[in-house]
């Protein structure tokens, strides 16, 4: 983890004036409320949307908490990025309706027709790929979110259409 904390990319938050201060107010405004590590990385994570490796280790030096509670933290809830997100996201929900359906075949298709994996974003920022648990919607499996849409009864053959739509969206 510490090689990771070097350098401090040039896009990070902690470089942007504006995005710096939204962190500052979250340390600033927390920082004395039981479980303050969880308060400020939720509000850095919703105004911001990620919290690089950077980031939590200024956020951890700032409430004088141990930078492993602080990535660990980041590292054990889901929902927390470390990478900021692309302008779209397609999710592929793994519960277990979709998984037999055959979403597995629709994740290789994405990453086949992006060239990126899981959890990645495209080069030119525009979508990112990513899981989530079952979104009730098992009867239409398998099921794909493009940004909060919910696209049912998916087929692989069929993916590259959406992908084009997303990307036409830009």
């Amino acid at each position: 983890m510490t090689s990771l904390l070097k350098e401090t990319p040039m896009n990070d938050p902690l470089k942007n004036a504006a995005q710096k201060a939204v962190i500052d107010s979250a340390i600033a405004e927390n920082k004395e409320r039981p479980g303050a590590v969880m308060l400020v990385l939720n509000e850095v994570q919703g105004k911001i949307g990620h919290v690089s490796p950077s980031m939590q280790a200024y956020i951890a030096r700032k409430l004088n908490a141990p930078l492993g509670q602080v990535h660990g933290v980041v590292t054990f809830y889901s929902f927390f990025k470390t990478r900021p997100s692309g302008k779209h996201t397609i999710k592929f929900c793994l519960g277990t309706a979709c998984y037999v359906a055959g979403v597995g075949q629709l994740i290789e298709k994405a990453k086949q027709t992006l060239n990126i994996e899981l959890g990645e974003t495209t080069p030119d920022g525009m979508i990112t790929l990513e899981e989530c648990r079952c979104v009730g919607a098992c009867s239409q499996a398998p099921v794909i979110v493009v940004n909060d849409e919910v696209h049912g009864r998916q087929r692989p053959n069929k993916f590259p259409q959406i992908i084009k739509k997303v990307q036409n969206e830009a």
